[in-house]
C-alpha cells in the first residue's frame, strides 16, 4: 500500500470530480451533484443549493492544475488551498473509517471540504515522492485524469473503456500490418 485508506479515498474522490468536467459534463444539476455525495461517501454539512453546486463546479479547473504542475507548483497549490479554508487537521473517527485526518469542519461548505481534502491528498502525494502517480488518460482523445494505484505503476488508462479501446485499436494495427 502507497497511501492510507483514507488518502486513497480522497485521491479517488478527487480524480473522479475533476473528471466529471468532461464531455458531456457530469454534475450539471443538483441531483448529480447527490449522486455524487452518496457514491463518495461525503459526510458533514450539505446545503442542497445551486450555489453549492456552482461552487463544486468551480473547483474542478482548479484540482485539474495538480496534473499540470511541476512539484514545486503543485507544493504551491496545496498551500494555497490550505491557506486560504484556514485548515486546522485534527483526528476523527466515524462510519466504519478508524481514526483519519479531516482538516476542515463538518459544517464547512461542501466545495471547501473538498477542497481541503484534495489538499490534504495531495500532501501525502508529494511527501512520499509519488507525483509521477498522476497521469492523463493513454487515449489519445481522452483528458480524464487518473491516479495509477498499483504496484508496479503500470495504469494508463481513466477507465475500463478506454483501456478496452485501446486494446483493440493495438489489435487493429497489429492484424492490418499482418
Amino acid at each position: 500500500m502507497v497511501f492510507t485508506d483514507d488518502i486513497e479515498i480522497g485521491l479517488g474522490s478527487m480524480v473522479a470530480l475533476v473528471n466529471t468536467a468532461g464531455e458531456p459534463d457530469e454534475l450539471l444539476d443538483l441531483q448529480a451533484l447527490e449522486a455524487f455525495a452518496a457514491t463518495y461517501r461525503w459526510t458533514g454539512r450539505r446545503d442542497h443549493t445551486q450555489r453549492e453546486l456552482d461552487e463544486v463546479r468551480a473547483l474542478r479547473p482548479r484540482l485539474r492544475q495538480f496534473w499540470t504542475r511541476d512539484e514545486d507548483g503543485v507544493v504551491e497549490l496545496v498551500n494555497e488551498l490550505l491557506r486560504e479554508y484556514q485548515a486546522l487537521p485534527q483526528l476523527m473517527r466515524h462510519d466504519e473509517f478508524g481514526y483519519h485526518f479531516h482538516a476542515s469542519p463538518l459544517d464547512a461548505p461542501y466545495a471547501e471540504r473538498m477542497a481541503v481534502e484534495a489538499a490534504m491528498s495531495m500532501s501525502d502525494v508529494v511527501r512520499t515522492g509519488e507525483l509521477s502517480r498522476l497521469r492523463v488518460c493513454g487515449m489519445s482523445d481522452c483528458d480524464s485524469v487518473l491516479i495509477d494505484l498499483s504496484k508496479n505503476r503500470s495504469k494508463r488508462y481513466c477507465d475500463l473503456n478506454c483501456s478496452n479501446r485501446a486494446a483493440v485499436t493495438a489489435y487493429r494495427a497489429r492484424r492490418a500490418t499482418g
